[in-house]
């Protein structure tokens, strides 16, 4: 007699849950002289690891290892895209130590755009400034003893590698000192160098 063999019954999909989308969060981070804008670093150098103790965050932007000041971090993909991505054109500001006393034509030069190796820059907004009150930076800027500095401010909607210091550089007035303070809303008031705090996130 043959034996009937015993219908085996479908087996349903398993479902995997989902995680819950962890809340937007956007980070004010005043980022000190010679501190890479990284979490990690291969050579022992300073790192965002040695300031800001906040799981899955990430730079919108960089910030150059010879440069201060405000550098934004977020764990949201679609704000760090608007943020760095030099398409929205959010404005940057700078306050530059140079050597030099800037001239009417030096700073009418950046406001027009000026000509680097990578093309001619958009067109920025530039004044004089008078010396402004920051923390001391370590190391100190080496000055040479003959050459007078001055301080600029530098408006810009662009994003190319070192570019406020090619800027300066193409029209005679040599970077020493290059200090973020705000990038669009976003300032560094309230916080001294090395400090960090937490905003709404948003744009």
């Amino acid at each position: 007699m043959a034996r009937r063999s015993a219908a085996k019954s479908p087996v349903a999909p398993r479902r995997v849950a989902k995680a819950p989308p962890s809340e937007p969060r956007l980070i004010l981070f005043n980022k000190p002289f010679d501190v890479l804008t990284q979490f990690s670093d291969g050579e022992g150098r300073a790192t965002l690891k040695d300031f800001i103790d906040v799981a899955g965050v990430y730079p919108a932007g960089r910030l150059d290892r010879d440069s201060e000041g405000l550098l934004l971090l977020t764990n949201d993909g679609q704000l760090q895209a608007r943020i760095a991505d030099p398409r929205h054109k959010l404005a940057k500001t700078y306050w530059v130590q140079v050597e030099g006393i800037p001239t009417a034509e030096q700073i009418e030069r950046l406001c027009k755009g000026v000509e680097l190796n990578d093309g001619m820059t958009l067109p920025a907004q530039a004044r004089a400034l008078e010396e402004p009150q920051l923390w001391p930076r370590n190391p100190p800027v080496r000055f040479r003893q003959s050459i007078p500095t001055s301080w600029l401010e530098l408006i810009i909607r662009e994003g190319r590698n070192r570019q406020v210091r090619r800027m300066t550089a193409a029209v005679g007035l040599p970077t020493l000192r290059l200090v973020r303070v705000r990038i669009g809303d976003w300032t560094l008031d309230g916080l001294d160098q090395g400090q960090w705090k937490e905003v709404p996130a948003r744009l």
